[in-house]
């Protein structure tokens, strides 16, 4: 399942691009403040470099609030490339010390709104989008963070005009890509995948934003069953970023859909060593629970478990992921109270599904459809997510609707990894003239 928030905005530039931007009286004044600080990395610096160059930055300067919102993006930033989230108190540290140097600090609003998103805090990041966009609305830094939040928050329309404006002032990477998800959410996955080309085509100022677009590229190609070209858009995500996780997870995929599962656990195996995100560890216990291996796949669960509680102590709120996961692999009314609460905080797609799929799993599937319906009224041909509606309209007694959604989730099973794949061709299978 694909999420827009902060995975997309890439949090470096968005703290550079707030700082400079196109269209700003005073754009002068902002590259002279810039200028004015001392040993500022140079563009083509690693985050790693970025981080310690812009640490001396905050030492030597430390009355500057620019250095510190900086550093706050570069914190962020090591967030998103090792999972390490004891980045996100650093980060949280360097914004509030910027704001307590300059209150109302457009450019460190936008970055503290960009840390809540990735927090999934989304109604603190749109809060401070719109402040920071009240402060000078010519700016267009605020704007990623704005259509973020408001995707998040289920504001879609709300979106939908935010992106345009975006489109229409700046067609870059980080535009192109929110666009990408918008139409997604319509189930315009051609229209997804031309708006991800485009923005791999404008580039962006850091490799990981365009390898995270390809890594895009090659979960649409998934769902849609193409694996060359799932293969070959991850490929060039490593190319770009080698060892890139995302690209690495799409790889792994791809050689499951093909039968390889040996040298897809081999793959996930070995990322999942360097960077055991949640995600990462569950999409290899799933794979190791469709080969047989159910002793190694439980140890995974409950290193994803532990990866869990990880986020919650650094403040990442993670209730809809968690709520997915224990309808698949743990305490069905567990998962209904986790959805819930998602939904209360954030009504969005995503929400409606994990709701949906945890009420199915605890043995009331006529409410779960309820919320499967919701969640997909816009459109959305998610596989996962149609794949609990399906599951879902069988359970309630729609073998019709069932069908049509199952058939969905089996084209896409390339996407849901083989332990998903397999529920859905057996859950089709169940249905009168269910085989497609």
């Amino acid at each position: 399942m694909r999420t827009l928030i902060i995975t997309m905005s890439l949090t470096f530039a968005l703290a550079v691009g707030a700082l400079l931007v196109t269209g700003r009286k005073d754009a002068g004044q902002a590259a002279g403040a810039l200028a004015a600080l001392p040993q500022l990395p140079p563009p083509n610096a690693s985050t790693a470099q970025r981080l310690a160059a812009l640490r001396a930055v905050v030492r030597a300067a430390p009355g500057r609030a620019e250095g510190w919102t900086l550093l706050a993006g570069a914190e962020l930033q090591r967030v998103r490339e090792t999972g390490d989230a004891s980045s996100y108190a650093r980060a949280q540290r360097a914004v509030d010390r910027a704001l307590s140097l300059r209150p109302g600090d457009q450019a460190a609003l936008t970055q503290r709104a960009a840390l809540e998103l990735s927090r999934h805090d989304f109604a603190a990041g749109l809060r401070d989008a719109q402040a920071a966009r009240r402060a000078d609305p010519t700016v267009l830094a605020p704007y990623g963070p704005l259509v973020d939040g408001a995707v998040e928050l289920g504001r879609y329309d709300d979106a939908e005009r935010l992106a345009q404006e975006m489109v229409d002032r700046k067609p870059d990477l980080a535009t192109l890509t929110r666009v990408s998800y918008l139409r997604e959410l319509h189930g315009d996955r051609a229209g997804a995948l031309s708006a991800l080309a485009a923005a791999r085509s404008a580039g962006g100022q850091l490799p990981e934003g365009t390898a995270f677009v390809a890594a895009l590229q090659a979960g649409l190609e998934l769902q849609l069953g193409d694996l060359r070209g799932a293969r070959r858009a991850a490929r060039f995500a490593l190319h770009v970023l080698p060892g890139y996780g995302p690209a690495e997870a799409a790889l792994a995929k791809v050689d499951a859909a093909r039968g390889r599962s040996g040298v897809a656990i081999a793959r996930m195996r070995a990322l999942v060593g360097r960077l055991p995100l949640p995600e990462h560890v569950t999409l290899l216990a799933e794979q190791e629970l469709a080969a047989g291996r159910r002793a190694a796949a439980n140890r995974d669960l409950e290193l994803v478990r532990a990866e869990r509680r990880l986020q919650h102590a650094a403040g990442v709120v993670v209730d809809t992921e968690a709520a997915l996961f224990e309808a698949d692999h743990g305490d069905a009314v567990r998962a209904v109270a986790l959805a819930r609460r998602a939904w209360s905080a954030a009504p969005s797609v995503r929400s409606a599904d994990a709701l949906g799929w945890g009420l199915t799993r605890s043995g009331h599937p006529r409410a779960g459809l309820g919320w499967a319906k919701r969640a997909l009224a816009r459109g959305w041909r998610d596989p996962s997510a149609r794949l609990h509606a399906g599951i879902a309209a069988a359970r309630a007694g729609d073998p019709a609707q069932a069908r049509r959604w199952l058939r969905d989730a089996v084209r896409g099973g390339a996407f849901l990894g083989p332990w998903h794949a397999a529920q859905a061709r057996a859950a089709l299978a169940g249905l009168p003239g269910g085989r497609s």
